[in-house]
């Protein structure tokens, strides 16, 4: 089991909502146990790392003055792609556990887009687990996210137009990937692979017959985009490391010949 927390970034009732991106943090998601049948199945890839950026957080609207007290704010939890990208492609499942004093407490997604909305009147943590795709890795993940309700700064009255925003950006690395995962998502877009060069033995890339598969669960056009931040930065941030590690491998290869 892993477990991470990660830089912020906080939108609240800003006018502008412009912020500098957060230095990206990077979870390196080393193999679980494997038995001996499956070792000699799967084909790794050494020394290539695959990277998903991803992002998760809150969004929360406080209802106005005639809500119930118990009811006060309306708010959504969810785990989306750092550029809106379908992430079904890896995520296999996603579970968040709320506080106790809700009905079932813990929340099962099955598929994209990850996310659930309640109606509530106080801040808690919420832990999210994340579960992968059989031939990405056989671990979970663990992140745990602060739900809040009310902006940081409070001086000026609370409005029903603009949310509470809190967003954290992750890259998720998967070290050695199995060339069946590698040959599934090298071209899709949410996932960020390195050109290797031509003398290195990759696997073809699996055939997508319908390209709106993976757009099936995007957040592009997602209700509450509008609210999203950019953390482009940091994504740029992300491939100028990719290309570095495009280099490195490229070095080795020419000195190993």
């Amino acid at each position: 089991m892993l477990h991470t927390s990660s830089a912020r970034k906080l939108g609240g009732n800003q006018s502008d909502g412009v912020e500098s991106a957060p230095m990206p943090q990077r979870i390196r998601i080393g193999r679980g146990f494997e038995d001996n049948e499956k070792k000699i199945s799967t084909k790794r890839l050494k020394d290539v790392e695959i990277c998903i950026p991803i992002v998760y957080g809150t969004i929360s609207f406080w209802l106005g003055r005639k809500a119930n007290e118990s009811q006060s704010h309306k708010w959504t939890v969810y785990v989306r792609g750092a550029t809106n990208e379908d992430l079904g492609v890896v995520i296999k499942r996603a579970v968040f556990q709320l506080h106790p004093s809700f009905n079932n407490p813990t929340r099962v997604i099955e598929s994209p887009p990850f996310e659930l909305s309640e109606c509530g009147w106080g801040e808690f943590e919420i832990a999210i687990t994340l579960y992968f795709h059989d031939d990405v890795c056989d671990r979970q993940l663990d992140l745990f996210h602060h739900l809040k309700l009310y902006a940081e700064d409070e001086s000026g009255p609370q409005s029903t137009k603009k949310p509470v925003v809190v967003e954290s950006y992750n890259e998720i690395v998967f070290p050695d990937p199995s060339e069946g995962f590698f040959a599934r998502v090298q071209n899709h877009p949410a996932v960020i692979v390195p050109r290797l060069p031509a003398s290195f033995n990759l696997p073809s890339p699996v055939v997508i017959e319908n390209v709106n598969e993976w757009k099936r669960g995007d957040t592009k056009d997602h209700h509450l985009s509008q609210w999203f931040l950019n953390f482009s930065e940091a994504d740029e941030l992300l491939k100028l490391a990719t290309a570095r590690q495009q280099v490195r491998m490229t070095l080795s290869l020419s000195l190993f010949y």
